[in-house]
């Protein structure tokens, strides 16, 4: 797999890491962006459209697990996430989120950049999906067409857009925060019975028992997952 044309956004607080890295990614053939803190990574990926996002733990301000949720509401672009620990729970937190692949503090420059490679070639072999069948429900993205046993269902503009959000992060949490931003808008902040309610709608509509459901499950204190 060529790198050339390939762009890393690194995320750090470390501004020696990150020229020191950027220099070595950069000499590696791949285009580098670099933000010091959250909110800035954030801009730079909705601006730049990266191929990988590095994105460091441990950032004051806005911690690298908040910056992981609302880049994984937004898209599937890869994480690679750097921590201090290597405990089993941090690890697992990130894989419920959505994190590509780990790498513990200190690591060689050699190690992370054979995983980003890594990373990328899982990224470029998936196909794009536009479709999604599981039991008898199917979502064709495309269409914007969503059936249970073949037969349609009538869901409304929010409805379906909540369900696409969470259906395209199949297997993976979304925060209640970010479904709110994506589907309602920033001007949405914080109203978390929207999510609730619209939640509890699909389930009605989509699920064989909406007490007991199969597809839309919540996790919680942390938000949900479509199975």
């Amino acid at each position: 797999m060529t790198v050339q044309g390939r762009r890393i956004l690194l995320i750090d607080d470390d501004a020696t890491l990150l020229d020191l890295l950027g220099e070595h990614l950069e000499g590696s053939g791949y285009s580098v962006a670099k933000a010091l803190d959250g909110s800035a990574g954030l801009n730079i990926a909705s601006q730049a459209s990266p191929d990988l996002v590095v994105l460091d733990v441990m950032m004051p301000a806005m911690a690298g697990w908040e910056v992981c949720e609302r880049l994984r509401a937004r898209s599937q672009v890869p994480i690679i996430l750097l921590t201090a620990k290597g405990d089993e729970i941090d690890k697992l937190r990130g894989f419920r989120l959505g994190v590509d692949d780990f790498v513990t503090k200190p690591f060689s420059f050699a190690e992370l950049t054979a995983r980003i490679g890594a990373v990328l070639a899982r990224a470029s072999a998936k196909p794009v999906s536009h479709a999604l069948s599981t039991g008898d429900l199917r979502i064709d993205f495309d269409d914007r067409r969503v059936t249970v046993a073949g037969s349609p269902l009538d869901l409304t503009p929010r409805e379906y857009r909540l369900l696409e959000v969470l259906a395209r992060h199949s297997n993976r949490t979304v925060p209640a925060e970010a479904l709110l931003e994506q589907v309602w808008g920033p001007g949405f902040a914080g109203e978390m019975e929207h999510v609730k309610h619209y939640i509890w709608a699909l389930r009605k509509k989509i699920e064989a028992d909406p007490g007991d459901p199969r597809h839309i499950l919540t996790e919680r204190g942390f938000g949900y997952r479509f199975e």
